[in-house]
């Protein structure tokens, strides 16, 4: 009988602290959205996922950085280039050693 009641409060502490982070109201929010989808989505958890990222307080954060990345591939991608300009001009100038670095390179 004393084992019945430490599960049950341990389950009931638990509970408590997912109503305290706001997970039960999140999961029956998305759950709810779901439920009035006038169309089903063919991957439910796929929908879940979408709307509790979604849900969450680093949906901004993660916007943030891929706008972050796109910007650093394009710089990169200058970076490359300009790179390979300043190859081509420093080939015209002094062609032995352009033809060396070209053997180190393969």
């Amino acid at each position: 009988m004393a084992n019945y009641k430490a599960a049950d409060s341990k389950r009931e502490q638990f509970r408590r602290y997912l109503e305290k982070a706001g997970v039960l109201d999140t999961l029956t929010k998305v759950l709810v959205a779901l439920y009035e989808e006038p169309e089903k989505p063919n991957n439910a958890l796929d929908f879940l996922k979408q709307h509790m990222g979604a849900a969450g307080p680093e949906t901004a954060d993660v916007e943030a950085l891929r706008l972050e990345v796109a910007e650093l591939k394009q710089k990169y991608e200058a970076v490359l280039e300009e790179n390979k300009e300043l190859k081509a001009k420093l080939a015209q100038h002094d062609p032995a050693q352009h033809l060396d670095e070209k053997r180190s390179e393969t």
